[in-house]
C-alpha cells in the first residue's frame, strides 16, 4: 500500500497541472499506454476501473514508473474497489460521484480522494465530510470555465480538479479560473492509437497535448 498524505499528493497534482485519464480495453494496453504517456512527459495518470484487470495494471506500473509519477485509480464506485486500488499501488482515488463510504475510508487511510460533484450543494457536502479536493465532472457540459468561476466566487476555499470534455487549449483558462488541475483523456490517448496499439503515437500525442496545455515537462 502506498502511503502519501493527501496534501502532499495534491501538491504534486497541482504542480503537474494536468492529469491523464486512461480508459484502456486490456491490461496490456493500460500498461503500455501509460508508459508511452510518461515517456511523452505526463506525470499524473488516472487508470479507471472500466479498464479490465486495472488493479493488475496498477501493480505492474507501480513497480516500473519513476518516483515522480503518480498513479490514480479512477471510476472508483465502492469500498471494495478503493481497497483493491490502494493495495495495488494507487496514490489517489477518484470517483464520478460522491461515495460517502470511500470518503470515510480515504480519511481513515490518509489517502487523497476526489469525489465527483457538480452542484454547490454536492461540493459543500463533500467538503464538510472531509474531502480535501473535489472533481467537477462533467466540467464542460456543466458550464465550463464560466461555471467554475461562478462556483469559486462564493466558495474560494474549495480545491477543484475539472474533467470531462475539456480540450488541451482550454487548460490555462480553467487553471486561471481557479482549477487545481485539469483532467484530459483522448488527447493523451487517441482512440486510433489505442485501437492499433501504436504506443509511439500515444507518446507523440501526449507531447503535443502538453504543449497545447501550456504545460512543459522534461
Amino acid at each position: 500500500m502506498v502511503v502519501g498524505l493527501p496534501a502532499k499528493i495534491l501538491a504534486q497534482i497541482k504542480a503537474a497541472q494536468v492529469v491523464g485519464v486512461l480508459r484502456a480495453d486490456s491490461l496490456e494496453s493500460a500498461v503500455q499506454a501509460t508508459l508511452a504517456a510518461v515517456a511523452g512527459g505526463l506525470r499524473i495518470i488516472e487508470l479507471t476501473f472500466t479498464t479490465p484487470n486495472v488493479t493488475q495494471a496498477l501493480e505492474v506500473l507501480s513497480s516500473q514508473l519513476p518516483a515522480d509519477v503518480l498513479l490514480g485509480a479512477g471510476t472508483v464506485l465502492n469500498l471494495e474497489q478503493a481497497k483493491a486500488a490502494l493495495k495495488a499501488g494507487a496514490h489517489f482515488l477518484v470517483s464520478p460521484y460522491l461515495s460517502k463510504e470511500v470518503l470515510a475510508f480515504s480519511l481513515e487511510q490518509q489517502v487523497l480522494y476526489l469525489p465527483g460533484v457538480v452542484t454547490p450543494t454536492e461540493m459543500m457536502q463533500a467538503h464538510q465530510l472531509g474531502a480535501t479536493a473535489l472533481k467537477l465532472f462533467p466540467a464542460e457540459s456543466s458550464g465550463g470555465v464560466a461555471y467554475l468561476k461562478d462556483i469559486l466566487a462564493p466558495l474560494p476555499h474549495l480545491q477543484i480538479m475539472v474533467t470531462g470534455g475539456i480540450q488541451p487549449s482550454q487548460t490555462q483558462a480553467y487553471l486561471e479560473a481557479g482549477a487545481v488541475a485539469v483532467g484530459l483523456g483522448s488527447n493523451f490517448f487517441p482512440k486510433a492509437a489505442m485501437a492499433t496499439q501504436d504506443w509511439q503515437a500515444v507518446q507523440s500525442a501526449t507531447q503535443a497535448a502538453l504543449v497545447q496545455c501550456g504545460v512543459h515537462h522534461a
